[in-house]
């Protein structure tokens, strides 16, 4: 297989409603950049990738992830995107820096091999289940807006329900207790982003014993592996590592101290589907528990992200609603939300059209 042409595409998105979280807080966030990739071939396939970021995480920019997606397209186009691993190795060096660039070539090359193999990319990774529950996020707020925002989407059929927290963790402690007694029957999680110190992130596991489904991220990367894990061998509550995880290496740091009960895996701050398969490897072996998650991006990426959670026995728990608030889309994914579920479509490849 042949490329003929690559075009890169960067836009920005806007979300229906401003997101706040702590990363967010004092700025609500309205909008999000990304750089879209389409991949023709001689044939006359064509494939789609999509580049997210996080700036909190990554440190990225709209500018500097154009200009890494742009060094990527002109070195693809020598190269034949079915040996996925030669040829992402090849653009690695391009790419230091800006996972998310990864992770958009990534994710184009895996859609070619779905093309080209005439099957879904989620059975073509392994094809374990074809659905997977997803929680949806409740951002920051007040007691009431919380518990308004939780009864919002659990009216939308969503049956877990991710708390955003870690500005004022008394004050989290209220929001779950409200939102567990007003929807006694959705299961809740509480994610800190970092924001705790590890003395609040034990004293709000406490506290929520038996009202949570998991705890993640509590203290912060910068504290160390040994902060996550002395929260994680004495909270009540199973401990999820989200930014502290970003690559295998990470991922085998932290299975090898034991510092959490389970990773969240993004394609978007690890780079991508091998990268992503690298880390739920690890866990799996390390058996702790996988959840596959996102940041605020098109659908073309949770695409990605679900074949992923689909493919693997070891992956415990979806997080992949990052595209229900963008108001301006382009994806047409063929992929179904129903009741809180995920479910694949059967289309080649990622199953997913862009109109651009």
């Amino acid at each position: 297989m042949q490329i003929s042409r690559i075009e890169v595409a960067p836009t920005t998105l806007s979300l229906k409603t401003p997101y706040r979280s702590s990363d967010h807080a004092e700025v609500p966030l309205e909008a999000i950049g990304v750089v879209f990739i389409r991949i023709e071939t001689r044939h006359g396939e064509t494939a789609w990738g999509c580049a997210a970021f996080d700036h909190a995480i990554t440190g990225e920019t709209l500018e500097g992830v154009t200009h890494a997606c742009r060094a990527c397209a002109d070195r693809a186009i020598d190269l034949n995107p079915l040996n996925t691993e030669q040829a992402l190795a090849e653009m690695e060096p391009l790419t230091a820096g800006s996972p998310s660039a990864q992770c958009a070539f990534d994710i184009a090359f895996h859609d070619l091999l779905g093309l080209a193999a005439g099957m879904p990319l989620y059975r073509l990774l392994g094809g374990y289940r074809d659905r997977i529950q997803t929680s949806i996020t409740v951002g920051l707020g007040s007691v009431r807006e919380t518990v308004e925002m939780a009864r919002d989407r659990a009216r939308r059929g969503f049956r877990t329900i991710k708390v955003k927290g870690g500005l004022d963790a008394e004050e989290d402690v209220r929001r779950v207790h409200a939102v567990c007694d007003a929807l006694p029957n959705i299961a809740i999680r509480l994610d800190a982003d970092g924001g705790y110190s590890v003395e609040e992130a034990l004293a709000v596991s406490r506290a929520l014993k038996g009202r949570l489904e998991m705890l993640e991220q509590p203290v912060a990367p910068s504290d160390g592996i040994a902060a996550l894990q002395h929260v994680t061998q004495r909270s009540p509550i199973p401990v999820l590592a989200d930014q502290s995880v970003v690559g295998a290496a990470s991922a085998l740091e932290i299975a090898a101290q034991r510092a959490a009960n389970g990773i969240s895996i993004k394609l978007a701050t690890c780079g991508g589907i091998r990268h992503a398969q690298e880390m739920n490897a690890l866990a799996r072996a390390a058996q702790m528990m996988t959840m596959v998650g996102c940041i605020h991006e098109p659908a073309l990426l949770i695409a990605a992200e679900l074949a992923v959670a689909l493919s693997s026995p070891a992956v415990r728990y979806g997080d992949l609603d990052g595209h229900i608030d963008l108001s301006e889309d382009p994806t047409r994914p063929r992929f179904l939300l129903h009741d809180g579920f995920l479910i694949a479509g059967e289309s080649p490849g990622l199953g997913c059209d862009v109109d651009l």
